[in-house]
């Protein structure tokens, strides 16, 4: 017989459990950013015909949560609209620039931008920052509502 042990051996299981949990917890942080941009304060007005924002570009839309004051929130955040959609279509800018992606001749951006405006919120504050936006590239302009389906889910 030779001196060599006829035993399984068993592996160490500690670093692959370690990786699986930084994976886990990784996910946890990163997958709500979405959640976290909408404010599900506000009350959308319902059309029988909404549908969801088709859009393939690799860049996110900008999301602009319009409250029934006329406040403007993006991502939780209360921004000074007349300075935040500037500021926001000036890195959009950078950005392509830096990939090489030219502008149009209009130097228009080719990303979206989405309106959430509660139901009740004057219309007087939503032409503003539509004109805003188009005012510095955005040309991409979609107003959020629910469908009926929705509505009754919430």
């Amino acid at each position: 017989m030779s001196g060599h042990s006829t035993e399984g051996v068993e592996p160490n299981l500690t670093p692959i459990l370690d990786m699986v949990f930084q994976l886990i917890t990784f996910f946890m942080l990163v997958i709500n950013f979405k959640g976290a941009a909408l404010d599900l304060s506000l009350q959308l007005p319902v059309l029988g015909s909404a549908r969801p924002l088709e859009y393939a570009g690799s860049m996110e839309p900008l999301l602009l949560n319009i409250n029934v004051q006329g406040q403007v929130k993006s991502y939780g955040k209360s921004v000074e609209v007349d300075t935040f959609v500037p500021h926001e279509a000036r890195l959009v800018r950078m950005h392509l620039k830096a990939l090489g992606t030219p502008l149009g001749d209009a130097d228009e951006l080719p990303i979206p931008v989405i309106i959430r405006a509660d139901k009740t919120t004057n219309f007087e504050h939503i032409i503003r920052i539509i004109r805003l936006c188009q005012a510095h590239g955005y040309r991409q302009i979609a107003l959020s509502a629910m469908n009926r389906i929705e509505e009754k889910q919430r």
